[in-house]
Protein backbone atom coordinates (compact mmCIF):
# COMPACT_ATOMS: atom_id res chain seq x y z
CA UNK A 1 0.00 0.00 0.00
CA UNK A 2 2.68 2.85 0.98
CA UNK A 3 4.58 1.55 -2.17
CA UNK A 4 1.19 2.65 -4.31
CA UNK A 5 1.04 5.58 -2.12
CA UNK A 6 4.34 6.34 -3.35
CA UNK A 7 3.62 6.25 -6.94
CA UNK A 8 0.56 8.23 -6.73
CA UNK A 9 2.37 11.48 -5.26
CA UNK A 10 5.41 10.82 -7.75
CA UNK A 11 2.63 10.30 -10.65
CA UNK A 12 0.89 13.73 -9.73
CA UNK A 13 4.14 15.30 -8.92
CA UNK A 14 5.53 14.52 -12.54
CA UNK A 15 1.97 15.66 -13.92
CA UNK A 16 2.40 18.80 -11.95
CA UNK A 17 5.87 19.80 -13.98
CA UNK A 18 4.75 18.71 -17.12
CA UNK A 19 1.72 21.12 -16.90
CA UNK A 20 4.11 23.82 -15.26
CA UNK A 21 6.13 23.04 -18.42
CA UNK A 22 3.91 22.91 -21.32
CA UNK A 23 2.45 26.94 -19.08
CA UNK A 24 5.83 28.03 -19.42
CA UNK A 25 6.02 27.49 -23.20
CA UNK A 26 2.76 28.66 -23.94
CA UNK A 27 3.46 31.60 -22.23
CA UNK A 28 6.77 31.99 -23.83
CA UNK A 29 5.35 31.13 -27.32
CA UNK A 30 1.90 33.21 -27.29
CA UNK A 31 4.12 36.27 -25.64
CA UNK A 32 6.36 35.76 -28.66
CA UNK A 33 3.91 35.90 -30.84
CA UNK A 34 2.16 39.08 -29.06
CA UNK A 35 5.49 40.97 -29.06
CA UNK A 36 6.25 40.16 -32.97
CA UNK A 37 2.84 40.79 -33.73
CA UNK A 38 3.37 44.64 -31.83
CA UNK A 39 6.84 44.58 -33.44
CA UNK A 40 5.62 44.78 -37.08
CA UNK A 41 2.59 47.06 -35.99
CA UNK A 42 4.71 49.41 -34.84
CA UNK A 43 6.92 49.24 -38.07
CA UNK A 44 4.31 49.76 -40.48
CA UNK A 45 3.11 51.92 -42.42
CA UNK A 46 0.07 53.09 -40.34
CA UNK A 47 1.38 52.64 -37.14
CA UNK A 48 -0.13 55.42 -34.21
CA UNK A 49 1.39 56.53 -31.74
CA UNK A 50 1.23 54.31 -29.05
CA UNK A 51 2.42 51.35 -31.67
CA UNK A 52 5.75 53.58 -32.61
CA UNK A 53 6.49 54.72 -29.99
CA UNK A 54 8.02 51.06 -29.23
CA UNK A 55 10.49 51.82 -31.40
CA UNK A 56 11.94 54.57 -29.32
CA UNK A 57 15.45 53.39 -27.39
CA UNK A 58 14.58 52.46 -23.77
CA UNK A 59 17.37 55.32 -22.75
CA UNK A 60 15.25 57.90 -24.39
CA UNK A 61 13.97 61.10 -22.60
CA UNK A 62 12.21 62.69 -24.94
CA UNK A 63 10.18 60.85 -27.32
CA UNK A 64 8.51 63.31 -30.31
CA UNK A 65 5.94 62.15 -32.96
CA UNK A 66 4.61 63.39 -36.10
CA UNK A 67 2.41 61.82 -38.29
CA UNK A 68 3.21 63.44 -41.29
CA UNK A 69 0.26 61.61 -43.23
CA UNK A 70 -2.21 63.45 -41.03
CA UNK A 71 -0.22 66.60 -40.79
CA UNK A 72 -0.59 66.70 -44.44
CA UNK A 73 -4.61 66.16 -44.47
CA UNK A 74 -5.05 68.32 -41.69
CA UNK A 75 -3.58 71.34 -43.68
CA UNK A 76 -5.81 70.17 -47.23
CA UNK A 77 -2.16 69.44 -49.00
CA UNK A 78 -1.43 66.66 -51.60
CA UNK A 79 2.40 66.14 -51.95
CA UNK A 80 4.68 63.19 -53.81
CA UNK A 81 8.17 62.60 -54.61
CA UNK A 82 8.24 64.90 -57.71
CA UNK A 83 6.72 67.93 -55.29
CA UNK A 84 9.44 70.69 -55.46
CA UNK A 85 11.20 72.19 -52.89
CA UNK A 86 9.19 75.16 -52.99
CA UNK A 87 6.15 73.07 -51.92
CA UNK A 88 7.52 71.01 -49.60
CA UNK A 89 8.91 73.87 -47.58
CA UNK A 90 5.46 75.92 -47.71
CA UNK A 91 4.23 72.27 -46.17
CA UNK A 92 6.71 73.50 -43.47
CA UNK A 93 5.73 76.99 -43.18
CA UNK A 94 1.90 76.43 -42.83
CA UNK A 95 2.61 73.42 -40.56
CA UNK A 96 4.27 75.98 -38.08
CA UNK A 97 1.31 78.25 -38.31
CA UNK A 98 -0.95 75.19 -37.44
CA UNK A 99 1.45 74.70 -34.84
CA UNK A 100 2.05 71.25 -36.16
CA UNK A 101 6.33 71.05 -36.46
CA UNK A 102 7.08 71.40 -32.78
CA UNK A 103 8.40 67.63 -32.52
CA UNK A 104 9.80 67.39 -36.11
CA UNK A 105 13.87 67.25 -36.47
CA UNK A 106 13.26 67.95 -40.36
CA UNK A 107 11.62 71.32 -40.87
CA UNK A 108 14.73 73.04 -41.69
CA UNK A 109 16.02 70.47 -44.25
CA UNK A 110 12.44 69.57 -45.65
CA UNK A 111 13.41 70.92 -48.86
CA UNK A 112 16.62 69.63 -49.32
CA UNK A 113 15.80 66.36 -48.41
CA UNK A 114 12.97 66.34 -50.77
CA UNK A 115 15.56 67.57 -53.79
CA UNK A 116 18.80 65.60 -52.66
CA UNK A 117 17.96 63.07 -50.13
CA UNK A 118 15.05 61.74 -52.09
CA UNK A 119 12.54 61.44 -49.06
CA UNK A 120 10.89 64.37 -47.17
CA UNK A 121 7.90 64.67 -45.28
CA UNK A 122 6.22 65.10 -48.57
CA UNK A 123 6.08 61.70 -48.54
CA UNK A 124 7.37 60.17 -44.92
CA UNK A 125 4.51 57.95 -43.32
CA UNK A 126 5.83 59.51 -39.86
CA UNK A 127 8.90 60.45 -38.36
CA UNK A 128 9.88 59.38 -34.54
CA UNK A 129 12.48 61.75 -33.08
CA UNK A 130 14.42 60.76 -29.63
CA UNK A 131 16.66 62.40 -27.61
CA UNK A 132 18.64 60.73 -24.66
CA UNK A 133 22.33 61.79 -23.42
CA UNK A 134 24.17 59.28 -25.83
CA UNK A 135 22.09 60.07 -28.88
CA UNK A 136 19.89 62.37 -31.09
CA UNK A 137 17.65 59.55 -33.17
CA UNK A 138 15.26 59.56 -35.85
CA UNK A 139 13.38 56.39 -36.64
CA UNK A 140 11.22 57.19 -39.83
CA UNK A 141 8.90 54.94 -42.25
CA UNK A 142 9.01 55.81 -45.90
CA UNK A 143 5.53 56.36 -47.98
CA UNK A 144 4.44 58.01 -51.12
CA UNK A 145 6.26 55.20 -53.21
CA UNK A 146 9.48 56.02 -52.13
CA UNK A 147 12.08 53.14 -51.38
CA UNK A 148 14.94 52.70 -49.79
CA UNK A 149 16.97 51.48 -52.67
CA UNK A 150 15.80 55.14 -53.79
CA UNK A 151 17.02 56.26 -50.84
CA UNK A 152 20.42 54.21 -51.36
CA UNK A 153 21.02 55.94 -54.50
CA UNK A 154 20.32 59.33 -53.36
CA UNK A 155 23.17 59.05 -50.52
CA UNK A 156 25.05 57.37 -53.43
CA UNK A 157 24.99 60.43 -55.22
CA UNK A 158 25.21 62.60 -52.66
CA UNK A 159 29.10 60.71 -51.68
CA UNK A 160 27.82 59.61 -48.57
CA UNK A 161 30.50 56.64 -47.13
CA UNK A 162 28.52 53.82 -48.30
CA UNK A 163 28.42 50.80 -45.58
CA UNK A 164 29.69 47.11 -46.60
CA UNK A 165 26.75 45.38 -44.15
CA UNK A 166 23.49 46.45 -45.99
CA UNK A 167 22.57 46.85 -42.39
CA UNK A 168 25.26 49.23 -41.97
CA UNK A 169 25.71 53.04 -41.67
CA UNK A 170 25.98 55.46 -44.19
CA UNK A 171 27.97 58.29 -42.76
CA UNK A 172 28.96 61.75 -44.33
CA UNK A 173 32.16 62.39 -45.49
CA UNK A 174 33.75 65.83 -46.54
CA UNK A 175 32.80 65.53 -50.24
CA UNK A 176 28.91 66.03 -49.43
CA UNK A 177 28.19 69.64 -50.25
CA UNK A 178 24.97 69.93 -48.18
CA UNK A 179 25.69 68.92 -45.39
CA UNK A 180 25.44 72.25 -43.72
CA UNK A 181 22.14 72.11 -45.38
CA UNK A 182 20.56 68.91 -43.09
CA UNK A 183 20.19 68.69 -39.73
CA UNK A 184 22.90 66.90 -37.70
CA UNK A 185 19.99 64.31 -37.14
CA UNK A 186 20.68 63.22 -41.31
CA UNK A 187 24.65 63.10 -40.94
CA UNK A 188 24.46 58.88 -40.15
CA UNK A 189 21.89 57.03 -41.58
CA UNK A 190 20.73 53.28 -41.60
CA UNK A 191 17.95 51.55 -44.44
CA UNK A 192 16.03 48.43 -42.68
CA UNK A 193 14.40 47.52 -46.71
CA UNK A 194 11.99 44.72 -45.00
CA UNK A 195 10.23 47.34 -43.90
CA UNK A 196 10.67 50.77 -45.43
CA UNK A 197 12.00 52.14 -42.44
CA UNK A 198 15.03 54.85 -42.44
CA UNK A 199 16.87 55.53 -39.47
CA UNK A 200 18.82 58.49 -38.58
CA UNK A 201 21.53 60.06 -35.91
CA UNK A 202 23.94 62.66 -35.03
CA UNK A 203 26.23 59.82 -34.13
CA UNK A 204 27.02 56.28 -35.52
CA UNK A 205 26.07 54.75 -32.40
CA UNK A 206 22.33 56.48 -32.76
CA UNK A 207 21.32 54.50 -35.54
CA UNK A 208 22.82 51.26 -34.39
CA UNK A 209 20.56 52.19 -31.09
CA UNK A 210 18.02 53.23 -33.44
CA UNK A 211 18.01 49.73 -35.45
CA UNK A 212 18.07 47.76 -32.30
CA UNK A 213 14.90 49.73 -31.02
CA UNK A 214 13.28 48.94 -33.36
CA UNK A 215 14.20 45.61 -34.06
CA UNK A 216 12.97 45.07 -30.07
CA UNK A 217 9.81 46.87 -30.36
CA UNK A 218 10.30 47.60 -26.12
CA UNK A 219 8.89 49.98 -23.86
CA UNK A 220 10.79 52.98 -23.25
CA UNK A 221 11.61 55.33 -20.21
CA UNK A 222 8.94 57.59 -20.80
CA UNK A 223 5.38 55.63 -19.32
CA UNK A 224 3.18 53.79 -22.01
CA UNK A 225 0.58 55.00 -19.78
CA UNK A 226 1.18 58.58 -20.56
CA UNK A 227 1.56 57.88 -24.28
CA UNK A 228 -1.44 55.70 -24.78
CA UNK A 229 -3.54 58.10 -22.76
CA UNK A 230 -2.87 60.89 -25.81
CA UNK A 231 -4.58 58.12 -27.97
CA UNK A 232 -3.89 58.80 -32.15
CA UNK A 233 -2.58 62.01 -32.50
CA UNK A 234 -1.20 63.91 -34.98
CA UNK A 235 1.54 65.30 -33.22
CA UNK A 236 3.02 64.47 -30.00
CA UNK A 237 5.58 65.28 -27.34
CA UNK A 238 6.69 62.92 -24.18
CA UNK A 239 8.98 63.49 -21.68
CA UNK A 240 10.25 60.98 -18.83
CA UNK A 241 10.54 62.34 -15.53
CA UNK A 242 13.59 63.26 -15.45
CA UNK A 243 13.26 65.35 -18.49
CA UNK A 244 9.91 65.91 -17.35
CA UNK A 245 10.76 67.92 -13.88
CA UNK A 246 13.45 70.08 -15.43
CA UNK A 247 12.74 71.48 -18.78
CA UNK A 248 8.96 72.39 -17.22
CA UNK A 249 10.11 73.41 -13.95
CA UNK A 250 8.80 76.67 -12.52
CA UNK A 251 12.68 76.81 -11.37
CA UNK A 252 13.49 78.24 -14.88
CA UNK A 253 11.22 81.44 -14.33
CA UNK A 254 12.68 84.64 -12.79
CA UNK A 255 12.60 84.20 -9.08
CA UNK A 256 9.37 86.72 -8.65
CA UNK A 257 7.28 84.72 -11.20
CA UNK A 258 8.80 81.60 -8.93
CA UNK A 259 7.18 82.78 -5.52
CA UNK A 260 3.68 84.16 -7.99
CA UNK A 261 4.12 80.17 -8.93
CA UNK A 262 4.82 78.62 -5.28
CA UNK A 263 1.14 80.76 -4.14
CA UNK A 264 -0.64 79.47 -6.73
CA UNK A 265 0.44 75.85 -5.90
CA UNK A 266 -0.34 76.26 -2.19
CA UNK A 267 -3.93 77.94 -3.13
CA UNK A 268 -4.65 74.73 -5.31
CA UNK A 269 -3.75 71.97 -3.08
CA UNK A 270 -1.58 69.24 -2.87
CA UNK A 271 1.29 68.55 -6.08
CA UNK A 272 3.08 65.28 -6.55
CA UNK A 273 5.93 64.55 -8.41
CA UNK A 274 5.46 63.61 -12.16
CA UNK A 275 6.21 59.75 -14.00
CA UNK A 276 5.91 61.61 -17.26
CA UNK A 277 4.33 64.23 -19.19
CA UNK A 278 3.16 64.44 -22.75
CA UNK A 279 1.31 67.05 -25.07
CA UNK A 280 -0.24 65.99 -28.15
CA UNK A 281 -1.92 67.72 -31.07
CA UNK A 282 -5.23 65.80 -32.10
CA UNK A 283 -7.03 65.86 -35.37
CA UNK A 284 -9.44 68.37 -36.06
CA UNK A 285 -7.40 71.09 -33.49
CA UNK A 286 -8.12 70.19 -30.22
CA UNK A 287 -4.75 69.42 -27.73
CA UNK A 288 -4.45 66.85 -25.09
CA UNK A 289 -1.81 66.83 -22.24
CA UNK A 290 -1.37 63.78 -20.11
CA UNK A 291 0.68 63.55 -16.83
CA UNK A 292 1.49 60.94 -15.01
CA UNK A 293 1.64 59.55 -11.37
CA UNK A 294 3.04 56.52 -9.00
CA UNK A 295 -0.73 55.65 -8.46
CA UNK A 296 -4.52 56.21 -9.51
CA UNK A 297 -4.49 57.74 -5.57
CA UNK A 298 -2.22 60.52 -7.09
CA UNK A 299 -3.57 61.13 -9.96
CA UNK A 300 -7.37 61.99 -8.46
CA UNK A 301 -5.74 63.94 -5.94
CA UNK A 302 -4.02 65.79 -9.02
CA UNK A 303 -6.72 65.98 -11.43
CA UNK A 304 -8.84 68.89 -8.72
CA UNK A 305 -5.16 70.62 -8.63
CA UNK A 306 -3.88 70.43 -11.64
CA UNK A 307 -7.53 71.59 -13.14
CA UNK A 308 -7.34 74.44 -10.64
CA UNK A 309 -3.13 75.50 -11.99
CA UNK A 310 -4.69 75.07 -15.64
CA UNK A 311 -7.48 77.70 -15.39
CA UNK A 312 -5.57 80.15 -13.64
CA UNK A 313 -2.67 82.51 -14.28
CA UNK A 314 0.64 81.30 -15.81
CA UNK A 315 3.79 82.53 -14.37
CA UNK A 316 6.70 82.13 -15.82
CA UNK A 317 5.00 82.53 -19.54
CA UNK A 318 2.87 85.90 -19.01
CA UNK A 319 -0.80 86.23 -18.80
CA UNK A 320 -3.52 83.56 -18.11
CA UNK A 321 -3.26 79.82 -19.34
CA UNK A 322 -6.83 80.86 -20.65
CA UNK A 323 -5.75 83.72 -22.60
CA UNK A 324 -3.95 80.54 -25.02
CA UNK A 325 -7.06 77.70 -24.93
CA UNK A 326 -10.36 76.53 -23.34
CA UNK A 327 -10.12 74.05 -20.60
CA UNK A 328 -12.41 70.74 -21.44
CA UNK A 329 -12.44 67.50 -18.99
CA UNK A 330 -9.66 67.23 -16.58
CA UNK A 331 -10.08 63.72 -14.98
CA UNK A 332 -8.04 60.92 -13.48
CA UNK A 333 -7.31 57.28 -15.77
CA UNK A 334 -5.40 55.00 -13.56
CA UNK A 335 -2.56 56.56 -12.57
CA UNK A 336 -2.90 59.54 -15.52
CA UNK A 337 -4.37 63.12 -15.48
CA UNK A 338 -5.80 64.23 -18.68
CA UNK A 339 -6.58 67.45 -19.87
CA UNK A 340 -8.49 68.45 -23.06
CA UNK A 341 -7.75 71.79 -24.01
CA UNK A 342 -9.10 73.84 -27.06
CA UNK A 343 -6.36 76.26 -28.19
CA UNK A 344 -7.66 80.22 -29.01
CA UNK A 345 -7.56 80.94 -32.95
CA UNK A 346 -3.84 82.08 -33.17
CA UNK A 347 -2.10 80.04 -30.42
CA UNK A 348 0.57 77.81 -30.29
CA UNK A 349 -0.45 76.07 -27.46
CA UNK A 350 1.89 72.63 -28.17
CA UNK A 351 4.83 74.64 -28.87
CA UNK A 352 4.47 77.19 -25.52
CA UNK A 353 3.20 74.25 -23.08
CA UNK A 354 6.23 71.71 -24.46
CA UNK A 355 8.88 74.43 -22.94
CA UNK A 356 9.55 76.73 -20.57
CA UNK A 357 8.39 76.72 -16.75
CA UNK A 358 4.69 75.54 -17.26
CA UNK A 359 3.07 75.99 -13.89
CA UNK A 360 0.32 73.05 -14.38
CA UNK A 361 3.17 70.65 -14.92
CA UNK A 362 5.16 71.19 -12.15
CA UNK A 363 7.03 68.78 -10.11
Amino acid sequence: MARARWKVVIAAVVALVLVAALTLVLVHVLGGDDHEERARAARSAGASFDQAYLLAPDDAQRVLWTDWGAVRDELGVSLDARSSAEQVEDLISRGFDADLTTATALGESAGTMQQKLAFSPATLEWELFTQSAAAATLTMRLGGGVSTDDVAAALRQLKYAEPDDPDGVWATTSDISISGQLTPELLFVGLDRDSGLVFASDRVGGVDDARKAAAEADPGAVPSTVVDALGSPVVAITYDATYACSALAMANADPSEQAAGEALVAQAGKVNPLTGFGIAAEPGGGVRVALGFESSTQARTNADTRATLVAGDAPGQGGAFTDRFTVGDVMADGDVVRMDLEPREGEYVISDLSSGPVLFATC
